[in-house]
This record gives C-alpha cells, sequence and structure tokens, in this order.
C-alpha cells in the first residue's frame, strides 16, 4: 500500500510507540492516601493502673507526623520505634475508666525526653536533663583504696536518684563491698562438677563480669541500653563461662503523674555458653540483688520495708513471696525517698520469694527458696523487673497501680474519626 507523506513520521515512531504502552502496562501508579484522624481507646480494667507503657501499630492512613491528645487538649509525647510499635505512656486510669484520646497531625513542640550518654567512663541517663541512674562502665572507678581486686567490677546500675535528686543506692559499702547498686550473679550453683558462686566474687570461685555495651538509644518516651555480661566459673583448671547475659535498661519520662516518680524497667536474658546447664539449688538469696542507700543500714528502722501483701516487718517478710517490693527510709535534712521493685508476673515461679536482709538495706528475688530448678542450654532464663523511684513515705494503693499498669496494660482499640 502507498504511504501518504504526512503519515512517515507516524510510522517511524510506531516501534517507540509499542514500547511506552508496554512500560505503561507493567506500571502500578501508587497514589498518596489521605491522612485520616483517629480516636484512640484505652480498654477499661476493674483496677487502678499507673504508668503503662501503652504500645500500638501506628496506622499507614495517619498523619505523617501525629500528635496524641487526652479529652483536655494535653499532648502525650509519642515514639516509634525499631519494632513498629508506636509507644506512649498513661501515668494513670481510674477503675472501670476508659480513656480517650486523638490521634491527629500538629505540632508537639520540643521535648527533650530520655537521653543516655558517656559522663566520666561511665553511661547516664536522665531524664528531661536529670539523672535517673548511671551504668557502671568504668571498672576500676572504686570508692576507697581498700577494695580487694578480685570484687572490683562493672556492668551494674548505680547511681539511682530520686525525683528530687536523693540516692536511693550503694556501691562498695563497707560491710559487704561485693554489693554493687542494682546486679544480678546466682550464689548458690553447680555447675561441671563444680561450685562456683559469681555473688561472693571474694571467694575468687566465680565472677560476673562486664563484657560490652551494644547499644545506646534517646527518644521522648523513652531512652536505654543493652548490654552484655558473663558469669565466669573461676574454680575450673581454666577460667570457663558458664553464662552469658544480656541486660536491656529502658527509663521513661512519666509525665504527668500526680506524683513524680522515676521509672525504669530491667530485663535479664541468661544462656548458657556450654553444652552443660548451671543448677541452681534450694537456697535464700542470690540471681537479683538491690542494694539500697548507705543511710539505711542497719537493724530496726533504718531501713523502711513494705511488700505487696502489706508486710513491713523484714523479719517477717523474709521468705515471703511478693509482687512487688519497697525499700527506702529517711533522708538527711528530714527527706524520705525509696525504691519498689516489680516483679513481671511472667517472671519464673511468680509471685517470687524475696530475701529481707535483717540488718542491712537489702533485698533479693529468689526464686531458688522454693527449690532446685536449672538453666538449661537453649532455653534462655528470662527475669523482667520495673523500678519505681519516688520521694515520700511508700502508698502501697499507688504501688499496686504501678504494677497493674506493668503486669496487665490496657489493650488499645483505633477508630477512625
Amino acid at each position: 500500500m502507498a504511504c501518504d507523506f504526512l503519515d512517515a513520521p507516524f510510522l517511524l515512531m510506531r516501534p517507540l510507540f509499542r514500547l511506552l504502552v508496554a512500560a505503561l502496562s507493567f506500571t502500578t501508579f501508587v497514589w498518596p492516601v489521605a491522612a485520616k484522624n483517629f480516636r484512640l481507646i484505652l480498654a477499661p480494667s476493674d483496677v487502678e493502673r499507673s504508668g503503662q507503657v501503652i504500645a500500638f501499630k501506628l496506622p499507614a492512613d495517619a498523619p505523617k507526623s501525629p500528635v496524641l491528645r487526652n479529652v483536655s487538649g494535653r499532648s502525650l509525647a509519642l515514639q516509634t520505634d525499631p519494632d513498629g510499635f508506636t509507644r506512649f505512656i498513661v501515668p494513670s486510669q481510674r477503675a472501670r475508666e476508659s480513656l480517650t484520646f486523638t490521634l491527629a497531625a500538629g505540632a508537639s513542640g520540643p521535648r527533650e525526653g530520655v537521653v543516655a550518654a558517656p559522663d566520666r567512663g561511665d553511661l547516664k541517663l536522665s531524664v528531661a536533663g536529670f539523672p535517673v541512674l548511671y551504668y557502671r562502665l568504668a571498672r576500676d572507678a572504686v570508692p576507697r583504696a581498700d577494695i580487694k581486686p578480685e570484687i572490683v567490677r562493672a556492668g551494674y546500675i548505680h547511681p539511682v536518684f530520686s525525683p528530687s535528686g536523693q540516692l536511693v543506692t550503694d556501691d562498695y559499702p563497707s560491710n559487704h563491698p561485693h554489693h554493687h547498686g542494682i546486679w544480678t550473679p546466682w550464689t548458690k550453683t553447680s555447675f561441671q562438677g563444680r561450685s562456683p558462686d559469681f555473688w561472693n566474687m571474694q571467694g575468687k570461685t566465680g565472677a560476673e563480669e562486664f563484657v560490652a555495651l551494644d547499644r545506646t538509644w534517646n527518644g521522648p518516651v523513652h531512652g536505654g541500653f543493652t548490654a552484655r555480661l558473663k558469669m565466669v566459673d573461676l574454680s575450673a583448671p581454666t577460667p570457663v563461662t558458664a553464662l552469658n547475659e544480656t541486660w536491656q535498661v529502658t527509663v521513661y519520662d512519666v509525665g504527668g503523674a500526680s506524683r513524680p516518680v522515676r521509672m525504669f524497667d530491667l530485663v535479664t536474658t541468661q544462656s548458657c555458653a556450654t553444652a552443660d546447664p548451671l543448677i541452681l539449688p534450694e537456697y535464700h538469696y542470690g540471681g537479683f540483688g538491690f542494694r539500697a542507700a548507705g543511710a539505711w543500714n542497719g537493724p530496726g528502722d533504718a531501713a523502711r520495708y513494705l511488700t505487696s501483701e502489706g508486710i513491713t516487718d523484714r523479719i517477717q517478710g523474709n521468705n515471703s513471696r511478693a509482687r512487688w517490693c519497697f525499700i527506702g527510709g529517711p533522708l538527711k535534712d528530714g527527706a524520705f525517698a525509696g525504691t519498689a521493685t516489680l516483679g513481671h508476673p511472667d517472671n519464673f515461679r511468680a509471685p517470687q520469694p524475696v530475701r529481707l536482709h535483717p540488718n542491712m538495706p537489702y533485698f533479693s528475688f529468689v526464686p531458688q527458696i522454693l527449690g532446685e530448678f536449672k538453666i538449661e542450654p537453649g532455653t534462655p532464663y528470662v527475669a523482667r523487673f520495673r523500678f519505681i523511684v519516688a520521694d515520700g513515705e511508700p502508698d502501697r494503693v499507688h504501688l499496686d497501680a504501678y504494677w497493674n499498669g506493668y503486669a496487665q496494660p490496657a489493650t488499645v482499640k483505633l477508630e477512625v474519626l
């Protein structure tokens, strides 16, 4: 067929046109999703809950930089974490109360939140610029010249401060210099036919050693760190690691609480380092320790105790089971402060028994009081604790609410507005 001169350009471009059509047939257009506002509802409960860490998946059609506000218009800080969940803190929720928030676009303003930063060789964690705790990295930082080298160590929490800045932990105390703020070695053990003691390092049969600081993070809601430790059997012909341990410590910014608190979590995971288990016979302490301020040293009422079961007498409370345990007392200038350690209900043998020392400001959660158990290869031992540090006398109802918020935080429902 004859071709008209005017058809020539089209004929020349026909192959290019076909390629363009083919390309378009395999192209998927992604249209932008219109942002929506949401209503976020926290389900009620029969119990009062405080300090709830609420986690939810941010919808794909939520505003790019959302702000969460309660019914009175107050904004709550949000933090989206690497696990894909967005978290915020609810200071309090009354029994049988449903809480409603709006999730919408807006500006929440600058917020310093929680910061983890090096400080004089250690790691300092602070909230809004105020120190909460230090993690000991500088192994040789000892308070006195008479500290024996075999008990010098790193990898524990000290000091810990109340909201008003009161010191509530102790380190290398003169009557038990192997005690260190918050620390987690086992005492009576059996490993490969030997009996290393990782707690009483002065015996030179075992040691809990710091390995590395793996990660730190900051945020408007929480900040923290992960670190590695190990428990080494020194009684073997050649030292051998019995357990590898990981700590994850998370400090929260609990704004808007009726009574100021410092709140942080410790999750410790211990795994066998060999093909042999670590056997933990029945014993009265070890595995988790809290050594409180030196001002409370001595018998009687120097240190004040309160357990979740209402026990205040340390002799009566020793070996009792408790969901949480408070230790504190009077300080200089008439101040009073202390710390409640909350045990998670998923912990082994929860609620765990407690060791309340008769004349030192010290306690321990001790599952082995109930009988021997083992940490087996391939089955890590995980223990979870939350710490509530406050000024003033302890209030059982107040601390029960924090345990409820830790143990059974509210479920979340999202609705499009």
